[in-house]
């Protein structure tokens, strides 16, 4: 079934956001957020058409500061100040946005489509900003699903060494060994039943091709790290949630979606077995079944 896909930018808060939706808007809305320096097109294309032609809106969208949605060229932020407060407690230095900030570009892209209320999608950073939309903005959410995440609580937020190392690390500047090194990284941090190199490095080239910008790592690190827990605020939450972890993520480690489930009043939970810290193909068909049984009740 071919389903109706376009593509724009929405101007918020004098930021220009770029988004793309799948299917028809008269459908219930499912809004698809992406992590850590990810590209929107990080959500496969062809799971978003899937979703379209089962009767939701999906929209997916680039955050602030990565891939055709605006750059904050030059801003700085002093991100060894802000890990060295999130590590003790201490006083956050200031830093150019927050979670919050990035959540209102979300609602922002909602606004631009004329669109109230929405299902929300996160997975990791991504799964964070969703988890502060709905205890931000209750009232706009239809339904959560927090997807590879935590809570931002120190406790629950913990990684295997290899791949924080892996995520922290540089990448080249050079397309080939912006490849080599994203398909080294996403073998470490990914499901390791489902890993595909060559699928990987196909990705990884597209992602260059369509926007190399490294400098926003840093200051969706500080906003990340800035931004607190979100553990009061889950548990006076009573938006419909889900929850869906890999029992193999090495990033944010199974513990980061139990204590997200074990907060939140009523949440499901899904874990999977196979699933590292990555969307693989294999498993959209089971994410995707899960994501539209947890939308079906909640459309009004």
């Amino acid at each position: 079934m071919t389903t109706t896909s376009s593509t724009g930018f929405a101007s918020v808060g004098g930021l220009q956001i770029c988004y793309e939706t799948f299917g028809q808007q008269s459908d219930p809305a499912l809004l698809l957020v992406m992590g850590f320096t990810a590209q929107m097109t990080a959500w496969d294309a062809s799971a978003c058409e899937a979703l379209a032609a089962r009767g939701r809106f999906v929209i997916r969208f680039d955050n602030r500061d990565c891939g055709l949605s605006t750059h904050l060229d030059g801003v700085q932020v002093d991100l060894r100040a802000v890990l060295k407060a999130w590590e003790s407690g201490g006083p956050m230095p200031a830093v150019p946005y927050s979670l919050s900030d990035m959540g209102r570009d979300a609602f922002g892209v909602l606004d631009h489509l004329g669109i109230e209320r929405a299902h929300i999608v996160g997975a990791s950073m991504g799964g964070m900003i969703v988890q502060t939309m709905a205890i931000d903005q209750p009232d706009r959410v239809l339904s959560l699903t927090s997807i590879m995440s935590t809570t931002g609580e120190r406790d629950y937020y913990t990684w295997n060494a290899e791949a924080r190392q892996a995520l922290m690390t540089p990448a080249p500047s050079d397309r080939d060994g912006y490849i080599a090194h994203s398909v080294r990284t996403s073998q470490i941090l990914g499901s390791p039943r489902h890993f595909d190199p060559v699928a990987s490095a196909q990705r990884a080239g597209a992602a260059f091709d369509r926007a190399y910008y490294p400098e926003g790592a840093v200051r969706q690190t500080a906003a990340i790290r800035s931004s607190g827990h979100r553990a009061d605020g889950l548990r006076k939450l009573r938006v419909p949630t889900l929850v869906i972890h890999g029992r193999a993520d090495p990033l944010i480690q199974m513990i980061g979606g139990l204590r997200t489930a074990e907060v939140v009043t009523g949440a499901n939970l899904l874990l999977l077995n196979d699933m590292g810290h990555d969307l693989p193909k294999p498993l959209w068909p089971l994410i995707a079944d899960a994501l539209i049984s947890h939308t079906t009740h909640q459309v009004g």
